[in-house]
């Protein structure tokens, strides 16, 4: 019995951990056990116990929790696996031909994982990148390739005064995003950012990650003027990646 015990303590802990990945720096206790179906108070304790031994970590504000050090180089090493130098290389080109900040995202079942981030240009936003699909582009782009894709976003949160929370409003954004092949998002994730997203397709055809391209927002127009290049650069990107 203590044995069987154990076995579902450390289940439940992975299990835990395995959210805060996917969510993001700044999950909170309640979304994790919401998440996962499990008791607060056993929640607690588990989380509790992973921050003494350091697999996470507070935020700054003590609302949430990240990944801990213990975890990081882990996570480091297997965001570096799947990018083949191939694909570093087909970015670097793509990075040295713009000003503009271009990152490479992969998709979960439920959410973006960024995997290369600009060297000059760091993710802005990530915390609300990986949790809120519907305000970014990488996240509308997954949403448009999911059939049913408003499970994911059951009450979209507003981030900013420009974030579209109307389902009738995002049903035709993943329309757009459907028949456009790219997602954009401007002022919807971070006040003054504009991003544009490309999909990866794996060799089935399956939308697998994104390439991004950001900025300004008041520089939208430039950045759609790298529109024919990104699509090349993601089209290279698929076999290399997926």
């Amino acid at each position: 019995m203590k044995d069987s015990r154990r076995a579902n303590t450390v289940t439940s802990s992975l299990a835990i951990i395995e959210v805060v990945a996917d969510c993001g720096v700044g999950v909170t206790a309640k979304e994790i056990a919401d998440r996962l179906g499990m008791a607060p108070a056993t929640a607690y304790r588990l989380i509790n116990a992973l921050v003494a031994d350091e697999f996470l970590v507070r935020t700054a504000d003590l609302r949430g929790f990240g990944l801990g050090v213990r975890l990081r180089g882990l996570a480091e090493a297997m965001k570096t696996s799947v990018v083949t130098g191939a694909a570093r290389q087909c970015l670097t080109e793509f990075r040295d031909s713009t000003r503009f900040a271009v990152h490479l995202m992969n998709f979960r079942p439920d959410t973006v994982q960024v995997i290369s981030e600009d060297p000059d240009h760091p993710v802005l936003g990530e915390r609300e990148l990986v949790r809120y699909l519907h305000a970014s582009a990488a996240g509308k782009l997954l949403l448009a390739s999911r059939t049913q894709w408003r499970a994911m976003v059951p009450e979209p949160v507003r981030v900013t005064s420009h974030t579209h929370i109307d389902h009738g409003v995002l049903a035709e954004e993943i329309r757009v995003v459907r028949e456009a092949g790219f997602a954009q998002a401007v002022n919807e994730l971070v006040a003054g950012l504009a991003c544009l997203a490309y999909p990866i397709y794996n060799e089935t055809g399956t939308v697998e990650g994104a390439l991004c391209i950001s900025g300004p927002s008041s520089r939208v127009g430039a950045l759609l003027g790298h529109d024919g290049q990104a699509r090349s650069c993601a089209k290279e990107l698929g076999p290399l990646l997926y």
